[in-house]
């Protein structure tokens, strides 16, 4: 009971640093995904802390989704969708040998890439779903010859259940031939498989930029993972027609809090290097979101993030180098007032700050920017 009132009156912490995910937005883009390839399933893929969304987040979100299965990376990652994910998980990454005994064969599917974890998943018999990941030409990993594979392994392929045939595309976000070539090959292996008396009931080839382009009633699932989240998988930044046409919602949102206001006179600089000196009297409001949070030091001097304060809200663009936990905001003469809202990503993709211009800003990908966002980091789902 001591404990219990101690507990309750407790002080409660609020971290400056928050990342609200919309779960409307991502139901929705789950839906809209679905409606795609409506045959097909689609297995949301959340290795990566969910590409920076939080993975108890979102396994938390997709409850809510038809969804049979989730995929992750690795063991720890399997051990929190476990916990909060109701139906299956596909555990997509190799494994050390070890970890397999200490996972629920129950709820547990694995890809298989090699000879060794086949013979190893063996022991487990029909307990054991595996999904076997062929090399269909990206040459990064998996089986690279499945008649041969099957005549080595049958006796291990007999033993347990196999579930799904998987591949990955290399260029599925531009146009390439090899996205055909893939696509064939991993056709043939198929039907290998189904020659050898194999029929697995997952097929899944596309990534979220296959799932927008591919039109083969093969598959019976996919694994979008950006598209999931609202952005765009086609590298191109100024593909114009996908970004017009597609449904897609951004979720996620970054915030922060003032913490300083400095006052800089003409000349002075502010943060490392000296790489930002003012030219008129200004002032620099300080947040504690840095590099180790996961803003790029590329941002430095280059991003602009919302500050709102009482009913004024304006853009403030950084100044001087990103630092490891603190990042420096010229506000000019606004009166920012220390606890302050700085919205650093924003969820609408037309802004200054959203992900896709962020990481245009950055010269790379959303997803660097987004599994970067750290751990740590306070999340908060927004039904």
């Amino acid at each position: 009971m001591i404990n219990f009132f101690r507990q309750l009156f407790k002080p409660k912490y609020e971290t400056l640093n928050k990342i609200e995910i919309d779960a409307k937005k991502i139901l929705a883009n789950y839906e809209y995904l679905k409606n795609q390839q409506g045959s097909a399933e689609i297995f949301p893929v959340l290795k990566s802390n969910a590409y920076g969304h939080g993975l108890k987040e979102m396994c938390l979100i997709l409850n809510q989704s038809s969804a049979p299965l989730v995929i992750v990376d690795s063991f720890p990652e399997a051990q929190i969708a476990w916990r909060y994910f109701k139906r299956n998980v596909l555990i997509l990454g190799e494994m050390p040998l070890d970890a397999y005994s200490y996972c629920d064969f129950k709820r547990t599917e694995f890809a298989v890439y090699d000879g060794e974890t086949l013979k190893l998943l063996a022991r487990y018999r029909k307990k054991a779903r595996i999904h076997l990941f062929v090399n269909s030409g990206m040459n990064r990993e998996g089986i690279k010859d499945i008649n041969e594979f099957i005549k080595v392994n049958n006796k291990y392929l007999d033993r347990v259940e196999v579930t799904g045939l998987c591949s990955h595309l290399a260029s599925a976000d531009e146009q390439s031939i090899l996205n055909q070539t893939q696509e064939k090959e991993f056709i043939n292996s198929l039907e290998c498989l189904r020659a050898a008396g194999y029929f697995p009931k997952w097929v899944h080839l596309g990534n979220s930029a296959g799932l927008l382009t591919l039109n083969n009633k093969l598959l019976t699932a996919y694994r979008p993972g950006l598209a999931l989240y609202g952005y765009s998988p086609f590298s191109d930044f100024d593909d114009s027609d996908f970004e017009a046409n597609s449904a897609l919602q951004p979720a996620l949102k970054v915030t922060s809090r003032v913490v300083s206001v400095q006052n800089l006179l003409p000349g002075e600089s502010v943060s490392y290097n000296e790489s930002y000196r003012a030219s008129r009297e200004t002032n620099i409001a300080i947040i504690p979101f840095g590099y180790f949070e996961g803003l790029d030091r590329r941002l430095s001097n280059k991003a602009e993030f919302n500050v709102v304060g009482g009913n004024n809200s304006f853009w403030a663009p950084v100044a001087g180098r990103v630092c490891m936990n603190l990042t420096c905001l010229d506000v000019n003469s606004q009166n920012v007032q220390k606890g302050d809202l700085v919205v650093i990503v924003s969820s609408n993709k037309e802004d200054r700050n959203s992900v896709l211009k962020i990481s245009h800003l950055m010269n790379t990908v959303p997803y660097e920017f987004l599994v970067r966002l750290q751990p740590n980091i306070r999340r908060e789902i927004v039904w």
